[in-house]
């Protein structure tokens, strides 16, 4: 039967990958298409009456007569559609609202679709098909697979459904994975995270587990939790364990610490779901970036960095994108999103295909002193830094210290360590020379003494987690900022310092 089901698993896989390089092979005729289809479709909603879509032909016509959107400019359609209107941003009403924490907004609520949310489990599917393609080796299909994900408990809001994205796409997970999926239905709707994690690890630690989903903090809690249960690696608990799925946070300042707890290497997708769609997967485990998906009820405009903050920024279509850039990512789609700013920063390193790397967010970023520093340059270089001097990285943020009691400003940055280096002194130095090889503002202010070196603040052991169990966002969707502009969650981080080093 397990031989059956693989090769079965890999004709599916060769039908979908031919089906896929239909729009992989012509990118931007596939990308007109949807901006068409989804300006057509949404002429006699409320927003498309209000910036006159009958009128549109083209997109330059779009980007003249639609300004970029964020959460608050929608906001009051979203509040339309709370209070029970239909035909507000898209065709009739949402099928879900997606529950999302925002900075300035409080809760947002983003809305999917009808339409839209079988792209968002198609993308899903679509990661596990490539990589059964390429690898030839879809054995994880015989086992069983563990989704870490929100509850799938959901609220009703004027007969829309709404929770969070993990917790919705729980209702989607298609039947033949039923049987092996885990966990427990029950066990999935606990709230508490901690509570949660523990009955995951009694549900699974015996089982044949041959994948494994989850934010990258998640994976590692739940890792920590089975290692200390049973006294092993989480490769002996789980001999036939294949691949890792991860989506939401950068996996690469987790890589190290993951492969310790595992004891092995493993295949790794990288994923980019979002709330607002399903944007793009890593269609080759063997090769950096993900494949943007062009073909899923999405249409893309970016905005390059510098153009951040102007009242009219230059937005640039697929076809006019260059590699080894920021931009900004702008969505329209199918529900009901118009010139979306989502608030991350990507940069394309291949254009046949379209592929990108998630580079940072577009409110998260140290910039006190002008020299804007972006969270992959931070991730690569603490990247650089461990694999420099052996130590592991367990979670870190970085905040600017604008004034200091003595002596010049600085970054300092706040770092749990699974394993500490022998000379935090030689730490610093490293981590700031490389920070300075990719950010030349930085670079700049340090050798114009502007700025002091770096400094670094060891937090004791689970000190991000009680700092974000404290804040009440342990778990769930949410994530720590890798960067912040001020002081405020730096000084919150104050009581998890270690005072002696």
């Amino acid at each position: 039967m397990g031989f059956l089901k693989k090769k079965i698993a890999q004709g599916w896989a060769s039908m979908h990958i031919k089906n896929e390089n239909k729009w992989i092979n012509n990118p931007v005729k596939v990308q007109n298409y949807w901006f068409q289809k989804l300006i057509r479709e949404s002429q006699h909603t409320n927003f498309g009456n209000d910036f006159s879509f009958a009128q549109i032909q083209s997109i330059s016509d779009f980007q003249n007569q639609v300004p970029v959107q964020n959460y608050e400019s929608l906001k009051p359609y979203i509040e339309k559609i709370k209070s029970g209107h239909t035909n507000i941003l898209w065709p009739k009403k949402p099928l879900y609202f997606a529950k999302t924490s925002g900075t300035t907004s409080g809760t947002k609520y983003i809305p999917i679709s009808k339409e839209s949310m079988p792209f968002h489990i198609e993308g899903a599917k679509s990661a596990l098909l490539h990589y059964i393609y390429r690898k030839r080796n879809p054995n994880f299909i015989n086992g069983k697979m563990i989704f870490l994900q929100g509850s799938p408990v959901l609220e009703n809001n004027h007969g829309i459904m709404t929770g969070r994205l993990s917790g919705i796409s729980a209702h989607f997970v298609p039947k033949y994975l039923q049987y092996n999926r885990m966990p427990s239905w029950k066990t999935n709707c606990i709230e508490d995270w901690e509570t949660k994690v523990d009955k995951i690890v009694e549900e699974t630690i015996s089982q044949n587990m041959t994948l494994i989903s989850g934010i990258p903090p998640w994976l590692v809690m739940y890792f920590e939790k089975l290692i200390v249960k049973s006294g092993k690696s989480v490769g002996d608990i789980f001999p036939n364990l294949q691949v890792l799925v991860t989506g939401g946070v950068s996996y690469k300042p987790y890589e190290e610490k993951i492969y310790e707890l595992i004891g092995r290497k493993l295949d790794i997708i990288q994923t980019y779901p979002a709330s607002e769609g399903f944007i793009a997967f890593q269609e080759d485990v063997d090769s950096d970036g993900l494949l943007l998906m062009l073909n899923h009820g999405i249409f893309y405009e970016f905005i390059p960095t510098e153009e951040l903050g102007k009242s009219n920024p230059k937005r640039l279509t697929l076809e006019q994108v260059e590699l080894d850039t920021d931009y900004a990512i702008i969505l329209t789609t199918n529900a009901g999103l118009w010139a979306y700013e989502i608030g991350d920063t990507v940069r394309f390193i291949s254009k046949n295909p379209y592929k990108i790397i998630v580079t940072g967010r577009t409110k998260h970023f140290t910039s006190a002193f002008g020299e804007h520093v972006i969270s992959f340059e931070v991730e690569e270089s603490i990247k650089e830094t461990m694999e420099s001097t052996g130590c592991i990285v367990q979670e870190f943020t970085l905040a600017p210290q604008v004034n200091p009691l003595e002596g010049l400003p600085y970054h300092e940055w706040f770092i749990e360590f699974e394993k500490p280096p022998v000379s935090i002194s030689e730490f610093e130095f490293i981590l700031d020379n490389a920070l300075r090889k990719r950010n030349t503002y930085y670079n700049d202010l340090i050798s114009g003494a502007i700025l002091r070196p770096l400094k670094v603040s060891m937090i004791k052991k689970n000190g991000f987690n009680d700092y974000m169990k404290e804040i009440g966002k342990l778990g769930g969707q949410n994530k720590l900022p890798r960067l912040s502009n001020d002081r405020a969650i730096a000084d919150r981080l104050e009581k998890y310092v270690l005072k002696t080093l």
